[in-house]
C-alpha cells in the first residue's frame, strides 16, 4: 500500500469520526494534525457533549460507524466515567469530552503547535 492510499485511509477514518459525531449533535468537533508535532498519532480529533449520556451517546455511535466501516478501535479509556473519553483508532485518536472537562484540560492549547480545523458544529 502506498502513501497516498495510507492517507485515503487516515481520510476515511477522519470523516467517519466526524459524522458519526455529528450524528449525536456533538459540539465544537475540531481535527488536529499532529503528523508534524508528534509521533504518537497523525490526528486528534476532539469534540464535546453537553451532559453524561450525549458524551457516552456520542462515543457509542464513533465506536459503531468506526467498525461499520472497517476500522479498529485497539483502546478505549474513560468510558465509565464519561467525562472524558479517549478512543485510540492508531492513526486517529478520538477525544470526547464533557464540555467543562474540556475546557479544564485543554488539550487544543497543550497541542498548541499542531493545526486545527473547526468543523464549527
Amino acid at each position: 500500500m502506498g502513501a497516498a492510499e495510507i492517507q485515503n485511509l487516515k481520510n476515511k477514518l477522519l470523516n467517519v469520526v466526524v459524522d458519526a459525531a455529528d450524528d449525536k449533535r456533538a459540539r465544537n468537533t475540531v481535527v488536529m494534525d499532529l503528523r508534524n508535532v508528534s509521533s504518537v498519532t497523525d490526528y486528534f480529533v476532539i469534540t464535546s457533549g453537553g451532559s453524561y449520556r450525549q458524551v457516552k451517546g456520542i462515543v457509542d455511535n464513533v465506536i459503531e460507524k468506526g467498525e461499520e466501516n472497517g476500522f479498529t478501535l485497539y483502546s478505549k479509556e474513560g468510558y465509565d466515567e464519561g467525562k472524558w473519553v479517549l478512543l485510540d483508532f492508531t492513526d486517529v485518536i478520538v477525544h470526547v469530552f464533557e464540555e467543562e472537562e474540556r475546557a479544564f484540560y485543554n488539550l487544543e492549547h497543550l497541542w498548541a503547535d499542531a493545526e486545527v480545523y473547526s468543523l464549527d458544529n
